[in-house]
């Protein structure tokens, strides 16, 4: 797995851990679920209309958005990349 998501997604945990006043993390995870669910849902729809209309480094912006929101959802769940690569792993079989 990169080392770049894997530094994120602890730096996420660690964020919602801790709660440090003015993260993006927390105000996310403090609007709950469904705010969450939301912005997912809006960061791919923003991938489909960057890819379609907008080039190359502006999907490789939104992709990014979208990573990270769904890293969110992840860990607000109690999930791990490590739960995404593992189901990767066993369609690939």
């Amino acid at each position: 797995m990169s080392q770049v998501f894997e530094e994120l997604f602890a730096t996420i945990e660690q964020r919602l851990q801790t709660r440090p006043p003015g993260s993006y993390t927390v105000q996310l995870a403090e609007a709950g679920e469904k705010a969450i669910l939301r912005k997912v849902g809006e960061e791919a729809v923003e991938v489909i209309l960057a890819a379609q209309d907008e080039g190359n480094a502006r999907l490789v912006s939104e992709a990014a958005d979208l990573v990270y929101h769904l890293m969110v959802l992840l860990a607000v769940r109690g999930l791990s990349l490590g739960d995404v690569e593992a189901e990767l792993a066993r369609r690939r079989r």
